[in-house]
């Protein structure tokens, strides 16, 4: 009697999901939130949408070059993409040069971005966590354009040196699907060795990684100060990194591919560490750096509401991802709050899960339970 009731549970979550991919796939197909950055002090950056448009604060300084050699895992990302979201710092990908990303980046007024060095970054009149960085962040992957003063939108194509691929009266063009990560509606993670990750997409569950190494503790993760409990705070082709502490304390977690793990020196430290889950493909699978769900497709979202004006509820509450955990195989329940360095804050932590964003309201969809 059971394993009945298991499988109808099962094969229950699995109408519901597909009902709701089925109910919103017309609604989100050819979406796009272009997000506009003019290259020019005082400008107004904007965010366009079905419907509406918003300011997103003003211009307060360009860049004059790009930055290479950037973070280890930028050259995963598309060139002429999105390589990072967070609610911290945004980095462009321009090219990927000698094994390394060259990038530039956008970060609000005040912030902690150590991959974005002087000179090679605009800045935005923004709060930290809103606007670009919050409810108006584009998914990591997003296209990213230059349009000329006559309209003509060209590629960022990398020039000579580290010369910026823009001049004045350029607009930075960042276009952004909404969402289509690919209709992946919520992934669960088993916080064990060999733990299933699994997809829930438009075509049921299917299990897309294992984890090798599980997380059992929170550290000290600079940007974390600007988001919320159980949110995540950056996303991009080696990493999600998720927030444990209330906003204006530092602490959370790391979820991250096992090829960065295993390459990159600067991280070396992670498999002595109990802040970081490591995460391996299947077996004749390629690596999981800068593919979707986990490392592609992801938003940091908004916590600060006033700041954000987001059309409706259902986009406010679609743009703020979040995760959730179960402790000893118990109930789904919020992350506890954790700042600081605590090695076995997450003591118990048997699974983790992640909300994709969304835009659109997702419409009903009569179904019988089984």
């Amino acid at each position: 009697m059971i394993r009945k009731l298991t499988l109808q549970n099962i094969a229950q979550s699995i109408v519901i999901i597909s009902a709701l991919f089925m109910s919103c796939g017309v609604a989100w197909a050819g979406d796009i939130l272009t997000l506009r950055i003019p290259f020019q002090v005082g400008a107004m950056a904007t965010a366009e949408f079905p419907g509406g448009t918003a300011e997103l604060g003003e211009v307060r300084a360009l860049p004059v070059r790009t930055n290479w050699p950037a973070f280890t895992a930028s050259k995963w990302a598309p060139p002429q993409s999105v390589a990072a979201t967070a609610v911290n710092a945004i980095h462009v990908l321009v090219d990927v040069e000698n094994d390394r990303g060259r990038i530039f980046s956008i970060v609000p007024v005040v912030t902690v971005a150590p991959a974005a060095p002087p000179g090679a970054f605009f800045t935005i009149d923004s709060p930290a966590g809103t606007g670009l960085f919050g409810g108006f962040a584009p998914i990591t992957g997003s296209r990213v354009f230059v349009e000329q003063p006559n309209g003509y939108r060209r590629p960022i194509v990398p020039l000579s040196g580290d010369a910026l691929p823009m001049q004045e009266g350029d607009v930075l063009v960042i276009e952004s699907d909404l969402p289509r990560t690919p209709y992946t509606w919520m992934v669960d993670i088993e916080n064990r060795p060999g733990g299933r990750v699994i997809a829930w997409t438009q075509s049921g569950p299917s299990i897309i990684a294992r984890v090798i190494r599980p997380v059992g503790g929170v550290g000290r993760f600079g940007g974390t100060e600007f988001q919320g409990i159980g949110r995540i705070r950056a996303s991009h082709s080696g990493v999600i990194d998720i927030a444990t502490s209330p906003r204006d304390q530092v602490g959370g977690i790391q979820i991250i591919p096992l090829e960065h793990a295993l390459t990159s020196t600067e991280i070396s430290y992670v498999w002595r560490a109990t802040q970081w889950m490591i995460l391996a493909p299947l077996p004749g699978e390629g690596p999981l750096e800068g593919t979707a769900p986990l490392f592609k497709g992801l938003l940091p979202g908004t916590q600060l509401h006033d700041h954000d004006n987001l059309p409706d509820m259902w986009s406010r509450y679609g743009r703020k991802p979040l995760i959730l955990g179960r402790f000893s195989g118990g109930p789904w329940e919020r992350l506890p709050s954790s700042a600081g360095q605590v090695n076995d804050a997450l003591h118990g932590l048997t699974h983790l899960r992640i909300y994709y964003p969304f835009w659109n309201e997702i419409s009903p969809l009569s179904y019988n339970l089984l």
